[in-house]
């Protein structure tokens, strides 16, 4: 993916409002993987259409599904019954962590050999931590000598396993789940820091023997026959993580209003709104979703404030691992000094965000120091820019920072923004709805 475009953001002008984001990025993946796996067809409203999971779509169609959009953007899916064929070649699933270790639990199950491929930036990103609970199932797992992809998975005769998670990471959790559909016994994940449990909760909706115990969850595996899923309708709520940027900037403005519609709320995804109470800001969570619905959704109004700093760490940063540069940004604006810590982790995500967010911080004029887990801000800041921002291709980089330019004292110059499509090809569009100049 060529990342040239760039994006001129000039201060002042977000209004706030009524919001409603795209569908989300994680669910939107593993309704795909599902419905793809099921037996019927599956229709799936609020589908993310999206690089990332656009990609994950085709994939599943190289297994054997159909998958078509009416004029609703309403998603169907033809599965294949549980059984997928071998791909004619190699897979690119672009910048996609989630769809890549997914894709992979799946194919190590089935008696087919696969090759997952993606972008520059995703075939730099650590696949060692999926590679070693797969071949302890049964599976055979070739990498590059760094542990990165392109990734050639060897799949079938998988048997169950015991797997205490070395990283709290949901995706590899996520990929030991769906190997273990295919594995003959039952496989445990152990997870000492609960991490996001779309997986989980989508698995109970379509009827899998899974169970949550504390720290572990177990599934019985089908064996080498696999699932026998039937298709059933998906609706994927708004992506929190999407609408975390409009929340933030109402956060920051005080006497500002905003009401983001219609997003999940499952609380594995939402301690931002924790950070933002703590930093000074009202919030306010409406639920609208079901009792019969794998997920909750809602509405959320915020209303902002003079923020103060805060810290971040712990149990909390599995929860929040997606919003920790925009929790960065909003120490750049709040009083005070605020932390980031226990989040090593991001530093092996699209980009090294540690790092790249205290470069561009900096580039901004925001008193900023880089730990080896995580960030120090202390502000307010007076947010001045000196260069262009550098995303590295980053999509959450690019948004987190387009938040901050709204409060500089002159335009900011955002490069390689085309990053942004893989997750929320609207957001420039509604960035400019709700009040901000954007070249």
């Amino acid at each position: 993916m060529i990342q040239t475009q760039s994006k001129i953001v000039h201060p002042g002008g977000f209004t706030g409002g009524i919001v409603r984001v795209p569908g989300d990025k994680s669910i939107s993946h593993r309704t795909a993987l599902l419905a793809g796996i099921s037996s019927g067809v599956s229709t799936i409203s609020g589908f993310l259409q999206a690089e990332d999971c656009l990609n994950t779509l085709k994939a599943m169609e190289a297994f054997g599904a159909r998958s078509w959009f009416d004029e609703d953007g309403i998603l169907s899916i033809q599965g294949t019954g549980g059984k997928m064929l071998e791909p004619a070649g190699p897979l690119d699933v672009g910048n996609s962590g989630t769809g890549m270790r997914l894709l992979a639990g799946l194919c190590a199950g089935s008696p087919i050999t696969v090759t997952l491929s993606g972008d520059e930036s995703l075939n730099s990103r650590p696949m060692r931590r999926i590679q070693e609970p797969l071949e302890r199932m049964g599976a055979k797992i070739d990498l590059t000598d760094a542990g990165t992809a392109p990734m050639t998975i060897h799949g079938g005769s998988l048997h169950g396993i015991e797997y205490c998670l070395p990283v709290n990471s949901a995706q590899v959790k996520s990929c030991c789940i769906l190997a273990g559909l295919y594995a003959d016994g039952t496989t445990t994940v152990v997870e000492p820091v609960p991490t996001r449990d779309h997986t989980e909760r989508m698995l109970r909706a379509v009827g899998a023997p899974i169970k949550v115990d504390g720290q572990n969850i177990s599934i019985q595996g089908y064996g080498a026959k696999g699932p026998k899923f039937l298709a059933r309708p998906y609706v994927v709520p708004g992506d929190f993580s999407s609408a975390a940027y409009w929340l933030a900037a109402a956060a920051a403005i005080p006497g500002c209003e905003l009401r983001a519609e219609n997003i999940g709320l499952n609380r594995r995804r939402t301690a931002l709104l924790d950070v933002l109470r703590r930093m000074g800001a009202a919030v306010e969570v409406e639920r609208t979703s079901l009792a019969a619905d794998p997920e909750v959704y809602g509405n959320v109004t915020v209303r902002g404030a003079a923020l103060r700093g805060t810290e971040v760490r712990g149990e909390e940063i599995p929860n929040l691992i997606d919003e920790l540069p925009l929790v960065a940004v909003l120490g750049a604006l709040a009083s005070g000094r605020t932390a980031i810590r226990d989040a090593a982790e991001l530093r092996v995500k699209e980009s090294d965000r540690i790092a790249v967010m205290a470069d561009n911080l900096a580039s901004l004029g925001v008193c900023v120091r880089e730990l080896d887990d995580g960030l120090l801000v202390e502000g307010p800041a007076r947010v001045s820019p000196t260069r262009a921002i550098r995303t590295h291709g980053d999509h959450r980089i690019a948004m987190a920072m387009a938040v901050l330019a709204i409060f500089s004292d002159a335009p900011v110059c955002i490069g390689n923004v085309a990053c942004v499509d893989t997750s929320y090809p609207e957001f420039w569009n509604q960035l400019q709805q709700l009040g901000v100049n954007v070249e």
